[in-house]
């Protein structure tokens, strides 16, 4: 799964009525909310130590099947990148100011990961050859 970086003049928000993309609050149970025609799902970080959007992350993609977009908003850090892609999601809005060339090379820096997460299921011992 490619993780695309966004900058934050570049990202705009769902709108009401719009049924394609939704911001799910952090306190929302990713469990029960309806996916019907989402194609887009903001998660919002409003700081960087509330960890809650991670979680939402992964059980929308592992639990849910969530094939569609799951984006990153708030307080965004380029060290969180890695992570949030290990969680589910597959896109991130840098905050103003923010080089997204300091944020791409996060993922060159961290190439592969022995342990499973909600992007690759399986452990790297258990991959085919």
């Amino acid at each position: 799964m490619n993780f695309q970086i966004l900058a934050s003049a570049s990202h705009t928000p769902p709108t009401e009525g719009d049924t394609s993309a939704v911001a799910l609050p952090n306190d929302a149970d990713a469990l029960t909310v309806s996916l019907d025609g989402v194609t887009r799902i903001d998660l919002h970080f409003p700081n960087f130590t509330d960890g809650r959007a991670f979680s939402q992350a992964y059980l929308l993609r592992r639990r849910r099947g969530f094939t569609g977009d799951i984006r990153a908003t708030g307080d965004v850090l380029i060290d969180q990148l890695v992570q949030m892609q290990r969680t589910g999601f597959s896109s991130a809005v840098l905050k103003a100011g923010v080089d997204a060339a300091d944020a791409q090379r996060q993922f060159e820096r961290f190439q592969g990961f022995y342990q499973a997460d909600a992007v690759q299921t399986k452990p790297i011992f258990a991959l085919e050859p």
